[in-house]
């Protein structure tokens, strides 16, 4: 693949810049075509990808036509726009000893960007908040996006009661009351297997508290599937309102479903759903299918992404993720299967 020219790399500046600015249909589209095209020119296996499809990004013109890269070769392939140096490798959590995926990420500003401003439209400024995180095996592991992300969202609360707890229970419930009895918003942001032993052991009633799972039993037992889990973590987290997160280390956007199950994207991010038989041909809203996700946060790595998970999608651009495509290889992220 060429170098790229310092004119292409400034202009990708500039489109970098207006992603996180309001965004119209016909304003969205446009940078996703951009992107687009600077992508199926500067990274390599994207590029093949649309060879071997007989593409040629010349004759894209517009968003519906643009293919999206199976998930799959982030295992095998260096998926990224850009030359130079990366900020940081994250990688995916490799559950069951699968081969784990990589994204290099040129930009560890750019994340941050990505996940505080999508933070702040799904639940307000990180500052009103006290997070506690319950995600011991993203933190017994290196270069985890989830556990960089809520590592920063935790300094950002600027609250004393803030921080991950690792297996201190105990800890945890003294001060989840705590905050309670002194009326402080509280976020407890969790992977699945780490909130049902918690709540094997503690029941809390807290009106202030909002518990985020973000999936995941990591080999502890059996998948469970998120209506099941949140119905487990109502009846522990009494009045506390019960969501989560969607993401995945190849990206660098996020969908938050708080009160529920139905996950909303930031503008900048949007999810299709593709017709598990044909992946070219995309299913009306409400229809079951694969989930497609255009990230145009992902700008210099690729941002049009075909996942292994199954949901449905609806007009007004809320999504929910129904499980795992039958025969995909287990994530560690959002692993919740239907029984």
């Amino acid at each position: 693949m060429s170098a790229i020219p310092n004119s292409i790399k400034v202009e990708m500046g500039q489109i970098e810049r207006e992603i996180f600015e309001p965004l119209s249909q016909e304003g969205f589209n446009s940078l996703a075509i951009k992107i687009f095209n600077y992508q199926a020119r500067y990274c390599k296996p994207y590029a093949q990808y649309l060879s071997l499809l007989g593409l040629s990004p010349s004759n894209i013109e517009q968003i519906e036509q643009i293919p999206f890269l199976p998930i799959v070769l982030y295992k095998d392939h260096d998926i990224k726009s850009f030359d130079g140096k990366a900020e940081a490798l994250f990688t995916s959590s490799a559950t069951g000893g699968t081969t784990p995926s990589k994204h290099w990420v040129k930009s560890l500003e750019l994340y941050r960007k990505s996940f505080i401003r999508s933070f702040e439209l799904s639940l307000g400024s990180p500052q009103e908040w006290a997070i506690a995180a319950l995600l011991p095996s993203y933190l017994e592991r290196e270069n985890s996006s989830l556990a960089y992300m809520v590592k920063e969202l935790i300094a950002l609360s600027n609250n004393s009661h803030s921080g991950f707890y690792l297996y201190n229970f105990k800890e945890l419930q003294q001060n989840l009351t705590l905050l309670q009895q002194q009326g402080v918003k509280t976020l407890l942001i969790g992977v699945t297997f780490a909130l049902l032993e918690f709540i094997e052991k503690f029941e809390i009633e807290s009106p202030t508290l909002t518990v985020i799972e973000t999936g995941g039993m990591k080999g502890r037992g059996r998948e469970i599937e998120r209506a099941q889990l949140h119905n487990r973590l109502l009846q522990s987290f009494r009045g506390a309102t019960i969501g989560s997160e969607y993401g995945m280390a190849e990206l660098l956007s996020q969908g938050w479903a708080v009160g529920g199950d139905l996950f909303t994207p930031p503008p900048w991010m949007r999810v299709a759903i593709r017709d598990l038989n044909n992946p070219f041909h995309y299913m009306k809203s409400g229809k079951e299918g694969g989930i497609n996700i255009i990230d145009l946060a992902n700008i210099y790595s690729c941002s049009f992404i075909e996942s292994e998970d199954r949901g449905v999608a609806f007009g007004n651009s809320s999504f929910k993720v129904l499980g795992r495509i039958e025969s995909a290889p287990l994530r560690g992220c959002n692993l919740l299967l239907e029984d």
